[in-house]
Order: structure tokens, then C-alpha cells, then sequence
């Protein structure tokens, strides 16, 4: 097992290249394969790949930590998680498109219309419950402080009642999802 060599020869630069350059053959087409068909890049999977390799290695030398899995499973799992924390700090920093901003035909504005007038419906209080909740984001303790309940459970409960109210509505009406596109 490659980790056994690492910790036995601990200062022996060496051999640890020698490991080093085992994990980057037999670990390092897997990572690239999983970030790439995440929408990575090869470089982007060669620094996860390095970082992660640094940590194990930290992890075996410094902290000796025993793995209970292989070294590749390992080292790929570390990578994932390494990746996932990138992919969410890129989303959280990419600016919107204006595409995404604007509608992009009067049809959209149609349909918008249609769906704010569907939740019109519903009553003012549930159309800005509702708002509230998936707009601006708010936790369902701030909400039920917000709006007055009494615990979490009431306001989600209550956030059901609304979302079952436009429901009912688009069936009394018999209405489908083409009704909302042009």
C-alpha cells in the first residue's frame, strides 16, 4: 500500500517523490474526469488535484491519521470536496448576465403578469408570505417573527396553505403550464 511506504520512509524525499508521482498516475485522471464533466477545466483539476494531495499528505504525516479506504478514494474524495467549495464560491461571484435580468420578449411580461395576478388570488398576505420566502430569502424563524406566528412549523404550515390556495386556483381554472408561455 502506497501509504505505508509514505509513512515509513517519512524523511526520505526520494521515495516520496517516487509516491507522489504513483498517486498523480493513478489518481489524477479520475479527478480531471470528474471536474471536467462538472464544467472544470484540466488546470482547475490539477490545483484541486495538488491541493488535495497536500492534505493528505498533512493529514498521514503530521496528523497521523489512519485511512480506513485506499489512498485514491481518499485523495478523490478530497478532491470533490475541494471542488464542490469552488463551484459554489464561483457561483456566489459571477455576476448575472443582462439576458437574465431583462425579459427578454413582451410574452415573458405576459406571463409574469398572468402569474402575479394568479397570486393576487391567493391574498395580499399570502402573496407577500410567499414573496418573502423565495425573493428575499428568509429563514422560516425570521418569517414566523416577521408575520406574527408562533413557531417555525406555523409559518411553514401557513407558506403550504398559501402555495395550495394558487393551486387550487389554477385547477378550478383548468389551467396548464402552456397557459403561462406564448
Amino acid at each position: 500500500m502506497i501509504m505505508e511506504s509514505l509513512v515509513i520512509v517519512k524523511g526520505d524525499t526520494e521515495v516520496t517523490d517516487t509516491v507522489f508521482l504513483q498517486l498523480y498516475k493513478k489518481v489524477l485522471p479520475i479527478v480531471a474526469r470528474y471536474i471536467g464533466r462538472r464544467g472544470g477545466t484540466l488546470d482547475e483539476a490539477k490545483d484541486i488535484f495538488q491541493d488535495a494531495l497536500l492534505l493528505y499528505y498533512e493529514r498521514v504525516l503530521r496528523e497521523k491519521v489512519v485511512i480506513q479506504q485506499s489512498e485514491k478514494a481518499y485523495i478523490f474524495g478530497i478532491a470533490r470536496h475541494l471542488w464542490i467549495q469552488r463551484s459554489k464560491q464561483r457561483a456566489a461571484t459571477e455576476p448575472l448576465t443582462e439576458q437574465v435580468d431583462q425579459p427578454t420578449s413582451s410574452a415573458e411580461g405576459i406571463a409574469d403578469q398572468y402569474l402575479m395576478q394568479l397570486l393576487t388570488q391567493a391574498g395580499e398576505r399570502c402573496m407577500h408570505l410567499l414573496k418573502t420566502f423565495y425573493y428575499e430569502k428568509l429563514t422560516m424563524s425570521t418569517l414566523a417573527k416577521q408575520f406574527g406566528f408562533s413557531s417555525e412549523r406555523s409559518a411553514t404550515v401557513q407558506k403550504f396553505k398559501c402555495l395550495e390556495k394558487v393551486r387550487d386556483f389554477i385547477k378550478t381554472k383548468a389551467l396548464r403550464y402552456e397557459d403561462f408561455i406564448e
